[in-house]
């Protein structure tokens, strides 16, 4: 409708997944290159997880474009199926034939294998990639691992693509799916885009529809930008449909470019009347941050965002060593100084695993002062809020962790059985864990090894916190929050006449997510509390101190 009147040869922020209007992000490049090591590794499972509307499947359909010559592969769009169903579904799409009306989970097992090993033989590769994963049952996870099991003595013969939206790594956490877990060998939560992202990205899609780098500028302004990032949290799908109606505004409006007014009002036409949260604030969203937001706190790394308003934990890349390590005491080190093997340390025969969850907690809160004796099967978070505690439950590595610095619940995966340990210290390679009520010192690289990355940990809340804390929001607790965060910036505090989470205080918060390596979004939520506690110096157990 608009696009002569721009000088557009094609509607530029179409939803539909086209290739050609991939903008290639450093989380869309890390992306596909987990994706295409899926393809060349050795077989079994790759993961890749998002938010709804993040380009996930438009990541994929990249990949399709790139594939070898000698790969076939199965697409499956919609995995909410039966496991018959889902095997006759990769059957379709290999063409391989079965009985007309075969109802036998076997026979199309049977007719899949065969094909496996015939194209094997014939030098080809064969890959499913199942969108919407999040949909698949249990019982459909646990036939799609079975199909794994076909094998040579280097690799197996059937790649398996996961696409699925943020809830699908919780379903993949449960006790009942730990053997298709450990299958899993890569993994990867694509984002949202930052802000100077989505800059690049908007005129990214205008220019491949034609429009030149200096007209896409002038047509969203700045200050245009950084309401719709507000907006869109990022998300790419958001930020299309926002730029879309935009775009009608002013075709409409007979106007030359997209003005504060005309965005509001596409929001409310996309929205609806009254506009919704921002999608940054969705749970499990990831967000990346800039180069220099980066910098301030690592060199290289990997960003998870937990949604509560939290942002970006900086996550180096995991590192295990392979190297031996010599026999010890439990407790104990080596004469090299090394710390014990997670491997070394049997679960002590006297405590039941399903006991473990309580003794990690127990020593947990113990780091707290606190002599608690939880029950068996007792929710950690619903157990310390009775203590006057909060928890936040997430999921990262040991950096995250390091960042973090407060002890934390882990779970331990050993084969077909896994236990909880609390992580008490951190010093370098070496953690101290609780396991079954005893403390012992473990190898960072053998744990790593054994847990997938999933982690609680407890923290106690500012007075006055009633929940996260949003940009233009009135709230007692904004009083408490101004007046510490100019104590850590070492000025004097000017008292306010009202508690409103203003303009000043929001870019005073960013500044300091910032210097912590969260995501700058100016919303004040469990991680940022945490933060704000380590500068503060608050009286509450820490890893580093423990393990130093």
């Amino acid at each position: 409708m608009y696009l002569d009147y721009f000088g557009l040869q094609e509607a530029p922020f179409s939803i539909a997944p086209d290739p050609r209007y991939l903008f290639m992000s450093e989380h869309h490049r890390e992306a596909l290159a987990h994706l295409v090591y899926g393809i060349r590794s050795e077989g079994g499972f790759v993961l890749l997880t998002g938010e709804v509307g993040t380009g996930k499947t438009t990541v994929c359909r990249c990949l399709l474009e790139q594939l070898p010559e000698n790969c076939e592969v199965a697409f499956v769009l919609n995995p909410k199926v039966t496991s018959r169903e889902l095997l006759a579904t990769i059957c379709d799409e290999l063409e391989i034939a079965y009985p007309e009306g075969n109802q036998s989970v076997k026979v199309f097992v049977d007719r899949i294998n065969a094909y496996l090993l015939a194209n094997h033989a014939a030098g080809r590769r064969t890959v499913v990639i199942i969108d919407e994963a999040q949909n698949l049952s249990v019982s459909v996870l646990e036939q799609l691992r079975l199909l794994t099991n076909l094998e040579t003595n280097r690799e197996k013969l059937l790649q398996i693509i996961l696409l699925g939206q943020p809830e699908f790594r919780d379903i993949l956490a449960r006790q009942e799916l730990r053997q298709f877990s450990q299958r899993i060998t890569a993994r990867y939560h694509l984002r949202p885009l930052a802000y100077e992202e989505m800059v690049s990205y908007v005129h990214h899609r205008l220019q491949v529809a034609g429009l030149a780098r200096a007209a896409s500028t002038d047509l969203f302004p700045r200050s245009v930008l950084r309401r719709l990032h507000g907006l869109s949290g990022g998300v790419p799908r958001m930020v299309n449909l926002l730029c879309d109606r935009a775009l009608l505004g002013v075709f409409a409006k007979e106007q030359r470019r997209v003005t504060p007014a005309i965005l509001r009002q596409a929001a409310r036409e996309v929205f609806g009347e009254r506009p919704a949260r921002p999608v940054a604030l969705l749970r499990w969203v990831g967000v990346g941050v800039t180069a220099v937001a980066v910098a301030a706190v690592v060199a290289a790394g990997v960003y998870f965002y937990d949604g509560g308003g939290e942002g970006v934990q900086v996550l180096a890349a995991q590192s295990a060593s392979d190297e031996a390590v010599d026999e010890a005491p439990p407790g104990e080190a080596n004469e090299a100084g090394e710390a014990r093997a997670l491997d070394d340390l049997s679960w002590p025969g006297s405590v039941a695993p399903d006991l473990s969850g309580a003794l990690a907690l127990q020593g947990l809160l113990a780091r707290w002062d606190m002599d608690v004796t939880p029950s068996a099967g007792a929710d950690p978070c619903a157990f310390v809020q009775e203590l006057g505690l909060r928890c936040l439950r997430d999921r990262g590595n040991f950096r995250t962790l390091e960042v973090l610095d407060r002890p934390a619940l882990l779970r331990i995966h050993r084969g077909e059985h896994s236990y909880e340990v609390a992580l008490v210290g951190l010093d370098g390679d070496r953690a101290s864990l609780v396991v079954g009520g005893e403390e012992r010192q473990v190898a960072v690289a053998d744990i790593e090894a054994h847990w997938l990355g999933e982690f609680t940990l407890v923290f106690r809340e500012p007075p006055d916190y009633s929940g996260n804390l949003h940009p233009g929001a009135r709230d007692p607790f904004v009083l408490w929050l101004d007046q510490r965060l100019a104590e850590i910036d070492g000025r004097d505090w000017e008292p306010r006449t009202r508690p409103d989470y203003d303009e000043r205080l929001v870019q005073e918060v960013r500044r300091f997510q910032l210097s912590r390596g969260l995501q700058p979004d100016g919303i004040v939520g469990s991680k940022t509390l945490i933060q704000l506690g380590n500068a503060l110096g608050s009286a509450e157990p820490r890893l580093s101190e423990a393990g130093s």
